[in-house]
C-alpha cells in the first residue's frame, strides 16, 4: 500500500478535569498532526495532480479549513466541564471549542480522524481515504489511529 503523509502543527489549550496529576489545570501543548492518505495515484495526463494520490498543498488547505485553524489557539474544552465553560463565557470574543468527550489526546486524535476522514474522502474518484492519523501532544507523547 502506497501513502503519502503530510504533517501541521497547531497550539490549544485544554485540561483532563479529573486527572491525579497536573494535568487537572488549565494548560495548553504545541500539537503535531499528521496525516497519512491512500488511494490511487491520478494519471491524468496535463492534470496538477498527475503521478500523486493528493498534492500536499492541497492536504495542507484541507485540514486547515476542517481542524487545525479551528482548533490553533483555542481551548478545547469537555461539554461537561461546567466550570471552565462557565470562565471562558466570559471572555469576550474567546477562541472555545466544546467537545463531547474529555479532550485527551486519544480522544482528540479520533473527534480529528473523524472530521478529516470526512474531509479527504475520495475527492478525486479515486479511493482517496485518510488512512492513519498521529497526533502528537509532547515531542515524546501521542496517538495513533488507523483506519480498519
Amino acid at each position: 500500500m502506497l501513502t503519502i503523509t503530510r504533517k501541521l502543527e497547531f497550539d490549544a489549550g485544554h485540561r483532563i478535569p479529573d486527572h491525579k496529576s497536573q494535568c487537572r489545570n488549565l494548560h495548553g501543548h504545541r500539537y503535531t498532526l499528521e496525516i497519512t492518505l491512500t488511494g490511487q495515484i491520478i494519471s491524468v495526463e496535463g492534470n496538477s495532480d498527475n503521478g500523486m494520490i493528493m498534492d500536499f498543498s492541497d492536504i495542507k488547505a484541507l485540514a486547515k479549513e476542517h481542524l487545525v485553524d479551528v482548533w490553533d489557539h483555542s481551548f478545547l474544552v469537555y461539554e461537561k466541564d461546567t466550570a471552565v465553560r462557565e470562565f471562558l463565557a466570559t471572555l469576550p470574543n474567546h477562541k472555545t471549542v466544546v467537545i463531547d468527550r474529555i479532550p485527551t489526546v486519544e480522544n482528540l486524535a479520533q473527534v480529528a480522524f473523524d472530521i478529516l476522514k470526512a474531509a479527504y474522502k475520495d475527492r478525486f474518484g479515486t479511493g482517496l481515504h485518510l488512512h492513519k492519523l498521529v497526533l502528537h501532544e509532547t515531542p515524546n507523547c501521542w496517538a495513533e489511529i488507523t483506519d480498519a
